[in-house]
């Protein structure tokens, strides 16, 4: 792929001014509360870096990363992601039975049937939930986030549930110098609920994909492939995808970067981060690091992300939040919503 073509912006972008005039009088979806939960292993880079030959500080200067959260054998992530959806069940006061839709995104499902979402909704007690799984790499909890909202909007669920969990450790070479120290375990969610019309707090959300340089970040089908890594290209792709779905979010909101509060990115790598927040010049107060701790934990890491900001008093109703994600294949998007229930 030429050089000058990771600086032009994605084939397929449109504008979407005229969803945004229609979402002001349509009903509309919110998000009502989140939750997390990692597994119980903290592994550190000490333990990495006997493995690939390397130490904490070359780590830690290439990713922004000290310590992440593994699995044991004995864990099943829809354990982990079930810790994640009580945890925000509970803050939005709604029992598992209301849920009318569990969305799940994750490349790591425990089994391939049933799906996650359904065994998630089993776990939980959400019998009479409509479950769907989603996978769509890292990307994943944002491209669900969009399926659960326009479901809520067109009327067939009041109450859904999203979820982004992944157990990357598990596809991970533990021994590869360009994946092991990146990858980690852990699980996000967040609940949705139906709004009056025109009192919709969830915005656009974009969605992107570009498969035709699958090689830079790749997992094969037979059992036993583990996640292939161009490291170069991957960081290039992220960064100038992630900067430009983040104008193109904005822009369909009809805000400005300045309007928005909150910049909830996924942490696949500090470095990435950091560089996106200089391109767009973003405040670093508004742009939640929070890597240095869990890794790179695939669809997990923006609902993550989300509850970092939640404890830290970032997050509150009413606070505008950009949430953008890049992952394998490749799949990108962005999204804004204001946080909180329409009465927040």
């Amino acid at each position: 792929m030429p050089e000058d073509a990771l600086l032009q912006p994605a084939a397929g972008a449109a504008p979407a001014a005229h969803a945004l005039a229609a979402a002001r009088t349509a009903r509309g979806a919110a998000v009502l509360s989140v939750g997390a939960s990692l597994p119980r292993r903290a592994v550190s880079n000490e333990e990495i870096a006997a493995r690939i030959g390397k130490t904490d500080e070359w780590i830690y200067t290439r990713t922004g990363i000290r310590e992440r959260r593994h699995a044991g054998p004995e864990e099943r992530l829809v354990a982990i992601a079930g810790a994640a959806s009580r945890d925000a069940l509970e803050r939005a006061g709604i029992a598992a039975a209301e849920l009318d839709l569990v969305v799940v995104g994750t490349l790591t499902a425990d089994d391939r049937m049933p799906n996650a979402a359904a065994a998630l909704a089993h776990e939980l007690g959400a019998a009479g939930a409509a479950t769907i799984e989603i996978n769509a790499a890292c990307s994943g909890f944002l491209t669900a986030l969009s399926v659960a909202t326009a479901q809520v909007e067109a009327g067939r669920a009041e109450r859904a549930l999203v979820v982004g969990a992944d157990f990357i450790s598990r596809i991970t070479d533990p021994d590869s110098k360009l994946t092991a120290m990146l990858f980690a375990d852990g699980a996000g969610a967040v609940v949705l609920g139906a709004t009056p019309a025109g009192a919709g707090r969830i915005g656009p959300v974009l969605l992107r994909a570009d498969a035709t340089s699958p090689e830079y970040l790749y997992l094969g089908n037979a059992d036993g492939s583990t996640i292939e890594m161009d490291g170069h290209e991957t960081f290039k792709h992220a960064v100038n995808r992630m900067a430009e779905i983040t104008r193109e979010v904005v822009d369909a909101a009809g805000l400005t970067l300045g309007e928005i509060d909150l910049f909830v990115y996924h942490q696949a790598n500090a470095r990435i981060v950091k560089a996106v927040g200089e391109r767009l010049e973003l405040d670093e107060a508004r742009v939640v690091d929070c890597i240095e701790r869990i890794g790179n934990m695939s669809a997990a890491s923006v609902p993550y992300a989300l509850d970092v900001a939640r404890q830290d008093g970032r997050l509150r109703d009413g606070a505008r939040v950009l949430m953008s994600a890049f992952g394998g294949g490749f799949t990108w998007g962005g999204a804004v919503v204001e946080w909180g229930p329409a009465n927040g």
